[in-house]
């Protein structure tokens, strides 16, 4: 890769990992906001100010939508006034050497794609998009059938969460371009992948992994929403886990697109869909 072409990959990078970082660093300046504070979470639960309580509506959701975006790519202003520099450093920092050690793994996970021919079969990119949506939609109509409000609720923020991380990630796609594994030809590094891929950020376009950021936000929506159950959030976690390693097995992401993928879904839902309203 050209040093222009690093200039504007790092300038990515740090605009990226800046929109996921809004509200995680005010966290950090405010400790009655941490979530894992036994002060907070009883103050929370007392106030109803928890990021588990937020509720949504089908009337508040495009408003909602509109309020999280504008927090998003508003937030990079925030850098220009010397604040949130250390979490956004942080995730430059680790998707940056991602980056530099994508060449080096990919070889591996080519080469020993087929013994896990099963495991890719079951995370196919169209049957992983659908496990994804079905969980929310599962949830919804249970909640509808039950009458069960906060179920409904925790649909339509998961609904919300995953169209927030969708936009960014689409937004980076479009400007990185970078190749697929799958589009290296046998034998070729895998290097000088970045502004020379696919001109579509639907399809031809890798970083960030949209389906990490996809199953990451759903899976911390209802990781938090349904937290008291404590195999919830493994069972969340480790579904999003599975489906975003599928991702770099099948050679559809490198293992850097995935890892911004996850942090965006997670970080934008944690610290922005569920911030409390």
């Amino acid at each position: 890769m050209s040093l222009k072409g690093k200039l504007c990959l790092l300038v990515v990078i740090s605009c990226a990992a800046a929109c996921m970082t809004p509200n995680w660093a005010c966290a950090q300046n405010d400790d009655s906001d941490l979530p894992d504070s036994p002060s907070a979470v009883d103050r929370s639960e007392r106030d109803g100010d928890s990021p588990s309580d937020r509720e949504a509506s089908w009337r508040s959701l495009s408003g909602d939508f509109l309020h999280d975006q504008k927090d998003i790519w508003l937030f990079p202003g925030q850098l220009a006034k010397g604040r949130h520099w250390l979490p956004t450093l942080a995730i430059t920092g680790v998707t940056a050497g991602l980056i530099v050690a994508d060449p080096h793994v990919m070889p591996y996970f080519r080469s020993h794609a087929r013994r896990l021919d099963d495991l890719n079969d079951t995370f196919d990119a169209p049957i992983t998009t659908a496990e994804v949506i079905a969980l929310p939609a599962s949830l919804m109509v249970a909640g509808y059938i039950r009458h069960d409000q906060y179920a409904v609720s925790t649909a339509l923020l998961a609904g919300e969460a995953y169209a927030d991380s969708a936009v960014v990630d689409l937004g980076l796609k479009a400007i990185t371009r970078r190749k697929r594994p799958s589009d290296v030809p046998p034998g070729a590094p895998f290097t000088d992948t970045f502004f020379s891929g696919g001109k579509s950020p639907f399809k031809g376009s890798a970083f960030p992994s949209g389906h990490a950021a996809g199953v990451f936000s759903v899976a911390t929506v209802i990781a938090t929403r349904y937290h008291k159950h404590h195999w919830v959030p493994w069972a969340m976690y480790g579904f999003a886990t599975a489906i975003s390693f599928s991702r770099v097995n099948t050679s559809a992401h490198f293992p850097s697109d995935v890892f911004l993928g996850a942090a965006l879904g997670y970080t934008i839902t944690r610290y922005e869909v569920l911030r409390p309203r």
